[in-house]
Formats: structure tokens, C-alpha cells, sequence
């Protein structure tokens, strides 16, 4: 059983991207730890026509990343999952994880994804959406990815 409080499954087909980490002898102070992308086939549903859609993630709220089944899953462990809002799935930052210094001070606070790019969302173990047997449009609004806010 997984224990992360928000887990995103992303569609089949998805891969993972994690941009590497580059070290410099000059200080770079508060540019945010390295990016962290889904990536979409570059045919299909999704339409991407001139390569593959790759899809930015917050990397200071990933809690796991990882290449399972076919698909990407990835936990986050400071945001919420709002329900849909204007057609995307919604969520927001309820806490940072990672000191004030290694945070970018433009890291986004909302998350929206579309809903064609996501198989699954889970809060505390508990399918959120799709709602099974229901309204798809995700009725566990204000449901927390974490602990309460700072």
C-alpha cells in the first residue's frame, strides 16, 4: 500500500524526466532544485505534432517519482488536490518542503493539469478522481496532499 497523501498516475505511455543537477563554483542562491518533467508519446490522443509534450512538475513537493506499469506515477507531499476547476484538475501548495534558501521565489503555488494526461489522483490512499461509479469532476475538494499549512 502506498502511504504518499497525493499520488498522480499519469496516462500510459508516459516517461520520466529529471533535468540533472549542475554544480557551479559561482552561488546561485534560490534558483529551486532541478526540473522534473512528464513526458507524453508524441503521437495519440494528446496531439503533440512536432515531438513529445513534456509536462513541468514542482520537484521540491515530489515525495516519489517513478516509471511503473507503463506509466508515470508521482506523490507530492505539500499540495492538495482541489477537484476540477475550468475543465483541469487543480491543486495547490499547501506547505513547502524544503527551506525558504533552496525554493525559487517564483515557484508556481497551483498546479493544473489536464485531465486527458492523468489515469488517476489518490489522496491519503483513497481514489479522488476519476470518481468511481460518478461525477468525474473530482468532489473531494480542499482534500490535503500532506500536513496542514505552515
Amino acid at each position: 500500500m502506498n502511504t504518499t497523501s497525493l499520488l498522480i498516475e499519469f496516462a500510459p505511455g508516459t516517461a520520466l524526466h529529471r533535468e540533472s543537477d549542475r554544480h557551479s563554483d559561482l552561488p546561485i542562491h534560490r534558483n529551486g532544485p532541478p526540473g522534473t518533467f512528464v513526458v507524453f508519446p508524441d503521437t495519440g490522443p494528446l496531439g503533440a505534432q512536432d515531438g513529445a509534450l513534456r509536462v513541468s512538475l514542482p520537484t521540491d513537493q515530489i515525495v516519489l517519482a517513478e516509471e511503473r506499469d507503463g506509466a508515470v506515477r508521482v506523490g507530492f507531499g505539500g499540495f492538495r488536490f482541489d477537484g476540477v476547476q475550468d475543465g483541469r484538475l487543480t491543486f495547490s501548495r499547501v506547505r513547502d518542503l524544503l527551506p525558504e534558501d533552496q525554493l525559487s521565489p517564483a515557484r508556481s503555488w497551483t498546479m493544473t493539469l489536464d485531465p486527458a494526461w492523468v489515469a488517476s489522483v489518490d489522496v491519503a490512499g483513497v481514489r479522488a478522481w476519476p470518481v468511481l461509479g460518478g461525477n468525474t469532476g473530482g468532489s473531494t475538494a480542499g482534500s490535503t496532499a500532506g500536513l496542514a499549512a505552515r
